[in-house]
């Protein structure tokens, strides 16, 4: 791009909406790009790094204080080349810095990340948020930024061997070596399951401290194991749906929760956990039958398809925390607003529900969190449970109604290739195995808008807002985007899903795979020069990427035949082994991959007429299993995979039920299929 005089923003012609939130700011930013670089080489200027996005609260804290301040803006400016960069669009730059912040500072990071860089890109100050003037043990940014910009100036020779150092400590964090020569095995299984049994709360579910975070990949491989492990995953989605992590009017859960009971969020809504949380609940219905996890599924999906869903079909991003300037504004109330709405009957019903009758507990207002049973209130009430359902669904449309005349959070509408596969893939799921087709529909208008939008000539891009797809596509997107496809086969079987998955796995393979080390970079091999290459194999607020290719690797070669896919995925179970053994509860969706390994879940497969297959796919799934996967296939389906077109009988409708590498005979009537599905694993 063309500079800029120096005074100007050059923020004014981003995509991002985080970004253009910074456009007008006093401080003379740059988004990431060559031209930044190239500037403070050019004038040996350090690089204040600002890493964040659009919802993020403390982010706007630090803007209103810090970013939109003159005479902050003058020392920035005077001392700086300024960069921000929003973590959503450059999870790459994220990675890399969140890293280095932990290296420098023995602390975890978040957002707003303050870095400030050498000109070639070497950390050497990092720290979170920072006040205006000092507090709780932070230094005022405005000092900060002097003192740092003399460290520069005076302590070259220093500021250049921690550098080196920093960039070798990059590589160890990473567990970057070669693959593993241990012998893989089950054992890590059965050891997370007891990490994380010690870190349990009996009493509000979830594990650890708080805040608590959803953790989607630690419940989904405790709900698959042994039934204590199972009854904690249970206990704790049932304490979430009900908690005010969950927003009991609109649907959607919120990022995390502050307090112990799941009680107060942090406000923001993000794509990814309910497009995570969507399949898991859906999955804890079909184990369980309980309606709260049904009700759960239904209100997070109409919630994606009303409030986060464009017109051509991607999803959008997230909702930010704040309304009016104010965290959690739009959800909070006061009891004399509800009084108002509410018939009296409903009232008496919604009091006791939401803990109306109790102090407020978000300043001063309250924000929704079920305290009481529908059966305890109608035994109070002299009711029927069925009658108080009747209130509170009456109550919750009229407050709605009221909540939506609020001015709304903001929305971060651009549409991420990797979220979205979160999104599709828990989409696809519970329209599965809840019955839903609507749903199903949704998740196929956003994978056509990944298709038509982001799929570039055998290259997936990262991201598309107002019209324009850019950025290289990460490990993420390719391994989240297979797995979405291949939860879609299990739905219809269409020959361009899997098609497009092996394309995505073909680039995976070839150009983010480390040949020597085993395992997967997280950027392309003909990506833009960084810092530093990451090869992460934990698990975050999202799967590891490694994780879940390896999961869609196993699965592609029991499809297709092809040993490259198995290998790969071992090679990455191997590189990651001794994070693994050291660890195993950091790694559940490595964890995953290794129990499709060594535990390898049935997989039926019914070929027959297109119209007698709905009746087969729903008698499977009366005999729900989670790691249980069916591809119902039509007859007059063309270009199977080799071990598909193998499998004939000669009489069709059939069912071939597969474990490990061996297929049983098949089963060519519907009474006999479902005696089958009745057999234990």
């Amino acid at each position: 791009m063309a500079s800029p005089p120096e005074n100007r923003n050059r923020l004014a012609g981003a995509t991002s909406p985080y970004l253009l939130q910074h456009a007008h700011n006093p401080v003379h930013w740059w988004p990431w790009c060559p031209e930044a670089l190239e500037a403070a080489r050019r004038r040996n200027r350090p690089i204040l790094l600002s890493i964040g996005y659009s919802a993020c609260h403390w982010c706007h804290v630090m803007a209103r204080e810090s970013f939109e301040d003159e005479a902050t803006a003058a020392v920035m400016n005077r001392h700086f080349v300024n960069i921000k960069v929003d973590r959503e669009e450059r999870p790459d730059l994220d990675k890399i810095y969140q890293n280095a912040h932990y290296l420098l500072t023995r602390r975890p990071g978040g957002w707003p990340l303050t870095v400030f860089l050498t000109p070639d890109q070497v950390p050497f100050y990092s720290g979170t948020y920072f006040p205006p003037e000092p507090r709780h043990g932070l230094p005022g940014f405005r000092q900060l930024l002097e003192n740092v910009a003399r460290a520069y100036r005076e302590q070259p020779q220093a500021i250049a061997e921690q550098g080196r150092a920093l960039r070798r400590a990059l590589e160890q964090l990473d567990g970057a070596g070669a693959a593993s020569g241990s012998a893989l095995s089950a054992a890590p299984l059965e050891c997370a399951a007891e990490n994380l049994g010690k870190e349990f709360d009996s009493r509000y579910g979830g594990f650890g401290r708080p805040p608590k975070f959803p953790h989607p990949d630690n419940l989904a491989l405790l709900l698959r194991g042994a039934p204590e492990a199972r009854r904690q995953a249970l206990f704790t989605l049932r304490k979430m749906a009900l908690g005010g992590v969950r927003d009991q009017l609109g649907g959607g859960f919120y990022r995390y929760s502050v307090d112990e009971r799941w009680m107060i969020p942090h406000f923001e809504k993000m794509l990814y956990d309910n497009g995570q949380l969507l399949g898991l609940y859906a999955d804890a219905w079909k184990l369980t039958g309980d309606p709260l996890f049904r009700r759960t599924c239904e209100s997070v999906a109409e919630w994606l398809m009303e409030e986060m869903q464009s017109p051509e079909g991607g999803y959008w991003s997230s909702l930010d925390a704040d309304s009016e300037g104010e965290e959690g504004r739009f959800y909070l109330w006061e009891r004399d607003q509800v009084r108002a709405l509410l018939s009296e009957e409903e009232y008496a019903a919604f009091v006791p529900r939401f803990g109306l009758d109790r102090p407020p507990n978000f300043e001063g207002r309250w924000h929704l969190h079920v305290f009481s049973s529908v059966e305890e209130i109608a035994r109070r009430l002299g009711v029927t449970p069925a009658e108080v359902e009747r209130r509170l669904d009456s109550a919750a449309v009229k407050l709605r109604e009221r909540r939506r005349q609020r001015a709304r959070p903001g929305l971060d509408d651009k549409i991420l290739t990797g979220w979205n596969a979160l999104a599709i893939h828990g989409m696809a799921r519970a329209g599965r195995l809840l019955g839903q087709p609507r749903w199903i529909e949704s998740a196929d208008a956003a994978l056509e808008f990944l298709r038509r939008h982001l799929w570039r000539e055998g290259r997936l891009l990262a991201v598309h807002r107002a019209g324009l797809s850019h950025l290289d596509a990460y490990l993420d997107d390719h391994a989240w985007l297979i797995r979405a496809l291949l939860e879609r086969l299990q739905q219809s079987w269409e020959r361009c899903h899997l098609e497009w998955a092996e394309a995505l796995a073909g680039r995976m393979l070839d150009h983010f795979e480390d040949r020597e080390q085993g395992g997967f970079r997280f950027t392309a091999d003909d990506h833009e020069p960084l810092l530093h290459r990451p090869r992460s194999f934990a698990d975050d607020a999202t799967p590891s990427g490694n994780g879940i290719a390896a999961q869609v690797l196993l699965e592609l070669e029991r499809l297709t035949g092809k040993g490259r896919y198995r290998e790969a995925a071992e090679r990455t179970l191997k590189a990651a082994w001794p994070a693994v053994l050291h660890a195993p509860q950091a790694h559940c969706s490595l964890l995953l991959a290794l129990e499709a390994l060594f535990f390898p879940g049935d997989r039926l497969i019914v070929r027959g007429p297109a119209a007698a297959l709905p009746r087969w796919r729903e008698a499977a799934l009366r005999h729900f299993q989670p790691r249980r996967i069916l591809y119902a296939i039509p007859d007059d389906a063309s270009g199977l995979p080799e071990p598909l077109a193998a499998l004939q009988s000669p009489r069709l409708p059939a069912a071939w039920l597969c474990r490990g590498t061996q297929c049983l005979t098949p089963v060519e009537k519907l009474d006999d299929f479902e005696a089958l599905l009745r057999e234990p694993p």
